[in-house]
């Protein structure tokens, strides 16, 4: 059994690497499989700032390169391909991916979230022209241009507050109830001047030639149209789109249950499918931050090892 993991984990995010340094460390043979960047939505985070230990100049690349690098030095291997299937029928189950198939006792599903759309005229045609979901990946093409964050949880508020590093005024359409929002995160956005808010324009469709020029709002109260454009000079203008996520759990969602596309797990992460454990954002969870994916895949990490000392 020499070519077969012990492990293998899809899914590079803070759920997925927590849980290779825990299994690699614990000396099983552990392959993390990513289809796209490592270190997931963490990745893309500019300033973090609530995960334990981490320091001012903490960001999303550098926590993710720490990670990585820790579950590297106890032997985790990484490799860049897209799982298209999963066989869990058999005791040893496989994970086909474009590239090569392999084979685990074990498998981790750590395969995260995805942005949410608007699914407004416009959106998919400006996608990358001016419309984007990542602040520290695109915050910079925007610098002294109009921006509009769309959102109304933590995240729109903490990427607004990103977005003024570059735009010359950050327009943040949200909603009146802001429950979701944290005191701290609500109060630092008021506080900066640089950010305006819409809280009763609701986004109808986005305009433009080659990029955006322009945004249509419908306002909520009184029904009124309006139309916010980018200054006669301006290139374009920003639209940012911050309104939670979808599960990637495609690749399981026939094999065990799901709650609103979340996958369902117990306490140690474990699903109904007996070696197949999911962690992260793609659960069932009511906190999806990084330190709690993090805990997520640890505990995977352990649950697995368990499963196989009791089933090999």
């Amino acid at each position: 059994m020499d070519n077969i993991y012990d492990i293998i984990i899809i899914g590079g995010g803070p759920a997925g690497l927590s849980c290779a340094l825990y299994s690699s460390r614990a000396n099983l043979k552990t392959l993390v499989i990513e289809k796209e960047s490592f270190g997931g939505q963490m990745f893309s985070t500019g300033s973090i700032e609530n995960y334990p230990g981490s320091s001012e100049n903490t960001t999303g690349l550098s926590l993710t390169n720490r990670f990585k690098e820790q579950a590297e030095n106890f032997g985790s291997e990484f490799i860049s391909d897209t799982v298209v299937k999963i066989d869990i029928d058999d005791k040893i189950k496989s994970v086909e991916c474009e590239k090569s198939t392999y084979k685990t006792k074990t498998i981790v599903i750590a395969t995260g979230a995805k942005p949410r759309k608007l699914n407004i005229p416009g959106e998919k045609e400006f996608s990358g022209k001016g419309v984007s979901y990542c602040a520290t990946c695109d915050g910079a093409f925007f610098k002294d241009l109009d921006i509009v964050v769309i959102g109304s949880g933590n995240s729109a508020f903490e990427e607004a507050i990103e977005l003024t590093k570059f735009g010359r005024k950050v327009y943040l359409a949200h909603r009146k109830n802001l429950s979701k929002v944290t005191p701290v995160i609500l109060e630092r956005a008021r506080k900066n001047e640089k950010i305006h808010f819409l809280p009763e324009e609701e986004i109808q469709e986005i305009k433009g030639n080659n990029f955006v020029e322009s945004l249509v709002f419908k306002n909520s109260s009184t029904g009124e149209i309006t139309e916010l454009s980018k200054k006669e000079d301006d290139p374009t203008m920003g639209v940012f789109v911050f309104i939670g996520a979808t599960p990637n759990s495609k690749l399981i969602s026939q094999f065990t249950k799901l709650e609103k596309g979340y996958i369902v797990t117990d306490g140690e992460m474990r699903t109904s499918i007996p070696g197949v454990f999911a962690a992260g954002d793609v659960r069932v969870t009511p906190v999806r931050q990084i330190v709690t994916s993090a805990s997520d895949g640890a505990i995977a990490s352990i649950s697995a090892e368990k499963y196989i000392s009791e089933n090999f």
